[in-house]
């Protein structure tokens, strides 16, 4: 399993974007999970930033799916308190920290294309270097 961040999803959505068909082909993997933030993240990002309700919608189905078929981890107590935890140590924000919390409680890689924050300090791998070549 691989547990996927908010910018893998918009990387998947994005047909620009440099990772965008590695991160198709975590999703198509099937073997996923995220974050419930990542269902707010994405959906503001669609709608504010690139205007674009249609792919809010496209990126909300896919989360859905993620909940029904992989994994969506939703926020607690004890999730709540390593988030601030892994802010702290990490100096992330609480978005980050979470996907990171998220990941180390289901024991699973987390991915990432937020190479300044997660993958540069070795918290999070790029999407391209997880899927087999």
């Amino acid at each position: 399993m691989i547990f996927l961040d908010a910018s893998v999803l918009l990387a998947a959505e994005d047909a620009d974007d440099r990772e965008h068909q590695a991160a198709l082909a975590l999703l198509r993997s099937g073997e996923v999970a995220t974050l419930e933030l990542a269902l707010y993240e994405t959906t503001n990002v669609a709608t504010v930033r690139w205007e674009d309700p249609d792919a809010a919608d496209r990126l909300a189905r896919r989360i859905w799916a993620i909940a029904e078929f992989g994994t969506l981890v939703r926020v607690d107590r004890q999730l709540g308190t390593e988030v601030a935890q892994l802010a702290t140590e990490h100096g992330l924000s609480a978005y980050d920290a979470g996907y990171l919390a998220a990941a180390r409680r289901l024991g699973v890689t987390l991915a990432s294309c937020d190479e300044r924050d997660l993958v540069g300090p070795g918290l999070a791998e790029l999407p391209s270097t997880l899927i087999p070549r």
